[in-house]
């Protein structure tokens, strides 16, 4: 299982949000830390976000992480609508 960590405070505030607002995102972040590459629609970025994820957390909800396999950690970048990418 991997561990969650939030790269900066905007984006732990804008998810803690959301966190509060819906229940069924807790349950989604849980899956994610199963598997980060097949949970949620989960899809490698190309271009400028080359290297990172997106996946669905519901609605119009997408977050941005990066995934590192030897700490066993997702990094969540940005919480938002499309606009985000």
């Amino acid at each position: 299982m991997y561990t969650i960590l939030i790269a900066n405070n905007r984006t732990e505030k804008i998810l803690r949000e959301y966190i509060e607002s819906r229940n069924d995102i807790k349950v989604k972040l849980d899956r994610l830390k199963m598997n980060p590459r097949g949970e949620l629609d989960a899809h490698p970025l190309h271009g400028k976000l080359a290297g990172k994820w997106s996946c669905w957390l519901g609605s119009n909800l997408r977050i941005i992480y990066s995934i590192n396999d030897v700490a066993k950690t997702i990094i969540i970048e940005a919480v938002g609508t499309h606009k985000i990418y």
